[in-house]
């Protein structure tokens, strides 16, 4: 079967997609030897396949093309299948068969979006996102994870339609469902751009990312961390790449989440804000357009999955060794943790640009197209978020929990399969670092940038040490936010209380409007109606008649006379005549 997937080429999206279902029918060191050969295998696939479009299928009258390979699908295809593979070793030891099946087809969707080359492929795989993210979160069990995930799939639904809508209206405006650019020009591009930025987090339509990835397991936090934002990263810059827009956006996203950041008690829920601020360079850099943002973009997109997965598996094996995940309940544990906590500090390195660590090699790339476009107000605010997420996810992550107060547990290192992948991910933060080259070589455009220049190198350890300066101070001099057991209220608050009102409005005011109208139009009026088509004639024509024949009756006469009427029948003309008047009144009614 491998030689013949090697030889005849099949979609990466389903080796993942299909390998996911034969997942429960396995068991023991088989299924740990099948989930991890998956990924492999989509790499390989991959490597041998060449530029250009594959894997057609017809629908109709459009051609659905499953293999659209260039090379900036396949800088994404490389990652996603490298992620996907450390990923599944992290999650090895997981007795979960509904966790392993959606992480598979949740990377299948993303996979399978990258190579779509046209607009129903696209949507389809998104769709399988949204839905297969979602089992990741319900997967923990528990009350919050539960809510948590129905929120995250209400928005994700309503993002798809956006994206749907965009789709058809702008087929039907263009005649092409080709997945190429788009641009901003029409009510069909908003709605498709609107679609890809509820899934790219950008404010105000970020607060999903913050909510649901902390309720998700352990590992299924790591898979969430690659998947979703970078896919619509991709998908954006494919589609919108030079719109102006996205320049403010991203620079906006840079900003916000570090205040937030720093605020947070719960450790994963401040690395989903340092992601969201991540995503921020790259929103940035396609809004700049230019080869060298593009290039940083998809670079820093690669390293960014690397040392997010990373700090996410850091602080998921603290959660699975020790059940806790605030900054409040933990702290010490680098005396029986050294190894997680090695681990920690190189992903939070990363993510602050050191210098020899990835994320300095690929952020540099956009601040510097920056530069070089002029945007001194936007290079100035990714300065500032430089220094923000430095202070917060360099330097808090790790300091609240493997150093600061002595929280007194004594935990042990996660099992071996844990560690080996954190090692995985913490050596190639470092190689990538150190030598880009490789790297650089898979960008869509050719390199012509040296990240270790003095002024790079000098300028941004200053930037990093300043930051550290401030964090330092602020801790001695007892200023620093305090770390609290609370709900810090984001822009999701406008919709959840603005939901809530409106369902009461809908409970307690329409529905007693619903009430009543069926009190009265299918209740009373229906009942009235019928019993004057049964009796109405008869009576109406008992009243017109009786006086008359009363008159004329004699008095010993009238109860006979008023009894045979009320009990005789009427000409069938009257009825007829009744029922066409009442037809009549229901058209006008209508």
């Amino acid at each position: 079967m491998i030689s013949y997937l090697l030889n005849t080429g099949c979609p990466p999206a389903l080796i993942f997609i299909i390998g996911a279902l034969f997942i429960p029918l396995l068991r023991g060191k088989l299924k740990s030897a099948f989930m991890l050969m998956l990924p492999v295998l989509a790499f390989v696939v991959l490597m041998k396949t060449p530029e250009g479009n594959h894997w057609h299928v017809a629908l109709l009258d459009y051609d659905l093309i499953l293999g659209r390979v260039d090379p900036l699908s396949k800088v994404f295809g490389y990652i996603f299948s490298l992620i996907s593979f450390i990923a599944v070793l992290f999650a090895l030891k997981v007795e979960d068969d509904v966790q392993h099946v959606a992480g598979f087809a949740y990377a299948g969707g993303a996979l399978g979006v990258t190579f779509a080359g046209d607009l129903f492929t696209l949507y389809i795989f998104w769709e399988i996102m949204a839905v297969a993210s979602t089992f990741m979160i319900l997967a923990r069990k528990t009350e919050s994870s539960q809510a948590a995930a129905f929120r995250y799939i209400l928005v994700h639904i309503f993002g798809g339609l956006c994206l749907l809508a965009g789709i058809i209206l702008y087929i039907q405006n263009t005649g092409s469902a080709e997945f190429s650019f788009i641009g901003l020009d029409g009510p069909a591009s908003w709605l498709i751009f609107i679609g890809i930025a509820v899934n790219a987090a950008i404010p105000p339509l970020h607060p999903w990312l913050q909510d649901a990835y902390p309720e998700a397991t352990v590992t299924g936090a790591v898979f969430l961390s690659a998947f979703t934002t970078k896919s619509a990263v991709y998908v954006m810059a494919r589609t919108f790449p030079g719109t102006e827009l996205l320049i403010w956006l991203g620079a906006l996203m840079t900003a916000v989440p570090i205040f937030y950041a720093v605020l947070e008690n719960d450790i994963r829920r401040v690395l989903a804000y340092s992601l969201i601020n991540q995503v921020g360079f790259m929103m940035c850099g396609i809004g700049i357009g230019t080869e060298l943002a593009i290039n940083g973009t998809v670079s820093h997109a690669f390293c960014h999955i690397l040392y997010k997965a990373l700090l996410f598996m850091s602080a998921g094996a603290v959660l699975h060794v020790t059940g806790k995940i605030r900054c409040t309940d933990l702290g010490g544990l680098y005396k029986t943790m050294p190894l997680t906590c090695l681990f920690c500090m190189i992903g939070a390195a990363s993510i602050s640009a050191f210098p020899l660590f990835s994320g300095f090699v690929s952020k540099s790339m956009i601040i510097s197209a920056a530069g070089h476009e002029k945007l001194i107000v936007v290079w100035l605010m990714l300065q500032f978020a430089s220094a923000g997420v430095f202070h917060h996810a360099g330097i808090k992550v790790p300091f609240f929990t493997f150093f600061g107060h002595d929280s007194g547990i004594r935990a042990k290192e996660p099992p071996l399969n844990m560690i080996i992948a954190m090692g995985i991910a913490a050596f190639l933060c470092l190689f990538i670092g150190i030598y880009p080259k490789p790297l650089y070589a898979i960008l869509p455009y050719p390199v012509d940038y040296l990240p270790y220049t003095a002024a790079h190198v000098v300028g941004q350890l200053q930037l990093l040490m300043f930051g550290a300066l401030a964090f330092c101070l602020l801790i001695l001099s007892g200023n620093y936010p305090a770390e609290m057991r609370a709900i810090n209220l984001d822009t999701d608050w406008f919709y959840r209380k603005g939901g809530k009102l409106v369902y009461n409005f809908m409970d307690k005011w329409l529905n007693r409007v619903n009430a009543f109208c069926d009190k009265l139009f299918a209740q009373e009026m229906t009942a009235t109606l019928g019993a004057f088509s049964r009796q109405g004639p008869a009576k109406l024509t008992l009243f017109i008649m009786t006086p008359i024949w009363f008159v004329m009756g004699k008095k010993g006469d009238k109860e006979k006379i008023y009894a045979a009427f009320e009990t005789a029948s009427i000409p069938i003309g009257i009825s007829a005549a009744a029922a066409t008047l009442f037809i009549v009144g229901l058209i006008v009614m209508r």
